[in-house]
């Protein structure tokens, strides 16, 4: 989007007077684009001073609250669909800037309508918070499953690497176990695996999976020399994985990965929806309270206060395009 300046020129006869006047004066350097305001209740000068610090933190909240917006990954894929104001490009919607007497009535005074935008931003923000955390909580606890099903053998999931076939199952003394073993070590592996600990089955070690830097073997001893087993094969830099064959748990395990992505696109149509529709929201809100802060507050907080109170001269806001 181009950069804008909101300016609060002083009036002339006719807004459209002191329009043509700065536009003839910008003419060759700048785009000109009138505000189309209306008569607004502005109060006092007390009340104008009070609000003057009010409307600029409010400016600074809407304005942090929409670059959070922006920022989300959902919208970052499709930045010119989903940011959008009223359906239409924000530098469109921007000079082209028409009060919405509906949602701001020009009826209320400046202090119920910051109230009015305040009270809007804060009720997004509290929604976000809520939507986003349960996205991001399904999208995490899937993110985890994944990295386990993938990388190196010495932390990955393997349940998928391996069969039923691969184990002793159901014995009372033998238990088969997994071994990641080094690539540089695999020879190594083959001549001593048997030997580790006494009660290891000779030739009872198979290799059932490899990536670039291991390989994932099986071997079968008895339950009783496991820890014993695990140790010396340690110090030999064969890391035995702990596993157990469990066809339920590993059904379950994959059932749960295909529920968290259903739910993953659930909730992802919904969410970006909700955002363009509360950034389109929180965009018109944040530019309502810039072109008031620059229309009325300057203007005529300055006029007031020079000529205490008695006459205003009245100020006229426009918008120049520095890009």
């Amino acid at each position: 989007m181009a950069e804008y300046w909101l300016i609060s020129a002083p009036g002339d006869k006719t807004p459209q007077q002191t329009y043509t006047n700065l536009k003839s004066r910008m003419t060759g350097l700048t785009p000109v684009f009138s505000l189309q305001l209306p008569e607004l209740k502005v109060g006092t000068l007390d009340t104008l001073v009070g609000l003057s610090d009010d409307l600029g933190k409010l400016d600074g909240f809407v304005e942090r609250h929409i670059s959070t917006l922006r920022q989300l990954n959902y919208f970052k894929d499709r930045v010119r669909e989903n940011l959008l104001a009223n359906g239409q490009d924000l530098s469109n919607f921007v000079t082209k800037f028409q009060w919405d007497t509906a949602k701001y009535p020009t009826k209320q005074s400046l202090r119920n309508l910051t109230e009015i935008i305040s009270k809007q931003i804060t009720q997004i923000e509290h929604d976000l918070k809520s939507k986003a955390s349960a996205y991001n909580a399904i999208r995490g606890t899937l993110a985890s499953l994944e990295r386990k099903a993938t990388g190196s053998l010495l932390t990955r999931n393997l349940g998928d690497l391996v069969k039923k076939e691969d184990f002793v199952l159901d014995s009372e003394y033998l238990t088969t176990q997994l071994v990641v073993v080094p690539k540089a070590l695999t020879s190594e592996w083959e001549r001593v695996y048997w030997k580790i600990t006494d009660m290891v089955v000779p030739e009872s070690s198979k290799q059932v999976y490899e990536d670039n830097d291991h390989g994932l073997y099986t071997v079968t001893l008895f339950k009783k020399v496991v820890d014993e087993f695990k140790l010396h094969a340690r110090d030999k830099k064969f890391l035995v994985r702990e596993f157990v064959y469990d066809e339920q748990a590993l059904e379950a395990g994959k059932n749960e990965i295909t529920k968290l992505e259903s739910d993953k696109k659930k909730q992802f149509g919904p969410l970006v929806r909700w955002l363009r529709v509360n950034f389109s929201d929180s965009f018109i809100a944040w530019i309502h309270v810039k072109i008031w802060f620059a229309r009325e507050l300057p203007g005529y907080v300055t006029t007031a206060i020079k000529e205490d109170m008695q006459e205003d001269k009245g100020y006229v806001g426009h918008m120049l395009s520095t890009s």
